[in-house]
């Protein structure tokens, strides 16, 4: 592995600086990328690391920095906006990519890529991080155990704070509505609709809502299984605000002047947990898979804080790609296996629980 190089791009972003320092922890040093000089440099130079400034938008210079290395893990978000840029050049230049996105419409991207990553010998990973490693793992262990499964229930909740970079690309799929998936086609669904009570590892019931997370592809190229609904831990009332006020969200958020005041406020108020909060948060994940005959599969999973997991488990999944160069655009759980995610530290799989 020591041959191998790789990029960090949007390293200087709170998940990036994070990625950055697990990776220093593990013996790596990725060369770190991203557009601004002002913000990049500082950084590279206080954790003795290469650098490259350059933009997504001048595809000759992303490709001529690709070419210097084996695998780019993308970071820069909203990753609706970034990931294309990136995943073509990756393509072109037969570069191993890996991102941390969430977002449906970025996982669609990376599967049309599948034939062409096929062709260059390389994979394309997106989501290498929280909540999509443990979500996959988690819903291709319980689908193994349910042969000809047609429903498939996963939601998590997650005990910290967001970044900036997630709350931006909340905001850009809240303004696309609820989705699920029906008869393997994605469906629109109501935001607010489907609430209902889960009881995690930690034994508590919680209310959950539906929400269009990535899940929706990845599950679905993992498994097969043709209805998927993936569901977020909130509070009673925060479900009963997004119900009442989610038909609206569209047309706000369609209007520039929302979105630039929305943008100011996250970027000026929202930072993510801090150091004491990453080491002591947990994140619980439960998922469901079952027939037509109602014979069901039930799992749960708890693991490190979200922003810690990203971190450590992206990290790992570099790492894996060089030991096993798997092929082709793929969902974590393909390119390592359902078990992967136990191999990430402070993980646990429960098949029940006490009571």
């Amino acid at each position: 592995m020591a041959n191998n190089r790789w990029m960090l791009y949007g390293a200087y972003g709170y998940t990036g600086e994070l990625v950055a320092d697990e990776a220093l922890k593990r013996g790596h040093k990725p060369i770190l990328a991203g557009r601004s000089a002002e913000k990049l440099i500082p950084l590279a130079e206080r954790l003795g690391l290469e650098y490259r400034v350059v933009a997504l938008d001048d595809p000759a210079a992303l490709q001529k920095a690709l070419s210097e290395v084996d695998l780019v893990f993308h970071a820069a978000g909203p990753f609706i906006h970034t990931a294309s840029p990136m995943l073509d050049a990756c393509v072109e230049t037969g570069t191993h990519y890996v991102d941390i996105t969430g977002e449906i419409a970025v996982f669609r991207k990376t599967f049309k890529c599948d034939e062409a990553a096929r062709q260059k010998n390389i994979v394309l990973v997106s989501g290498v991080g929280f909540d999509i490693i443990p979500t996959d793992c988690l819903s291709s262990y319980v689908a193994s155990q349910v042969p000809g499964a047609i429903e498939l229930e996963i939601a998590f909740q997650a005990i910290s704070q967001v970044s900036a970079g997630t709350t931006k690309s909340s905001l850009e799929g809240a303004g696309k509505g609820g989705w699920v998936r029906r008869d393997g086609q994605l469906t629109p669904y109501h935001l607010g609709k489907g609430a209902k009570q889960i009881r995690f590892s930690h034994g508590k019931q919680r209310w959950v809502m539906p929400i269009p997370w990535g899940d929706l592809e990845t599950a679905y190229r993992a498994t097969g299984i043709p209805n998927i609904t993936t569901y977020m831990s909130y509070h009673p009332r925060m479900i009963r605000m997004v119900k009442m006020f989610s038909p609206v969200f569209p047309y706000l958020l369609a209007l520039k002047p929302v979105r630039g005041l929305i943008r100011t406020y996250i970027e000026k108020r929202i930072t993510g947990p801090d150091e004491q909060l990453r080491q002591s948060g947990k994140s619980y994940i439960w998922a469901k898979a079952a027939d037509k005959n109602g014979d069901f599969k039930e799992a749960w999973l708890e693991t490190m804080e979200a922003y810690q997991f990203t971190a450590v488990g992206g990290v790992r999944c570099v790492e894996k790609i060089f030991e096993q160069h798997p092929v082709g655009a793929l969902t974590p759980s393909q390119a390592f296996g359902a078990d992967f995610v136990l191999e990430i530290e402070g993980t646990r799989r429960l098949d029940k629980l006490d009571g």
